[in-house]
């Protein structure tokens, strides 16, 4: 049976916090081919969970940031190529939802993945862009 856990990165072990580490990079740079600064310092402002599904490893993970302006973002959410398919990143999404304090939630979506977040209430909320040469839209959700 897979297990939903969340912390604030600053309280994470170093073997967890290693293996969503690893995790973004093997799907975001890796598979997707997009070089970016990942470790990007937001993983340890105060109010960042991350959130991650597995067995005795990391197998999906997600992290929840509280912006400045009371608006809580969901990003990187991740699934490893072995464990997609088996609704991780889909209990991820609504534990994350569930932690949320905010009326609004904010993601910047992968634009092929709009009606997948849409079943989590997410609604466009912005024009297209790219990211890294990937078509994404600004999302949002609002209690």
């Amino acid at each position: 049976m897979v297990s939903i856990f969340n912390a604030p990165t600053r309280n994470l072990d170093i073997v967890t916090l290693h293996e969503i580490l690893r995790l973004r990079q093997d799907v975001f740079v890796v598979e997707q081919g997009a070089a970016y600064p990942d470790i990007d310092g937001r993983d340890l402002e105060p109010g960042t969970l991350q959130f991650w599904a597995g067995q005795g490893s990391v197998d999906a993970t997600l992290r929840l940031l509280r912006e400045p302006d009371g608006t809580e973002r969901i990003g990187r959410v991740a699934t490893a190529a072995a464990s997609r398919g088996q609704g991780l990143a889909a209990q991820l999404m609504e534990a994350a939802i569930a932690e949320a304090r905010s009326s609004r939630i904010a993601i910047d979506a992968q634009a092929h993945l709009e009606q997948w977040y849409a079943r989590f209430g997410f609604v466009r909320s912005g024009e297209d862009f790219s990211e890294d040469g990937i078509p994404h839209l600004p999302m949002a959700r609002t209690r």
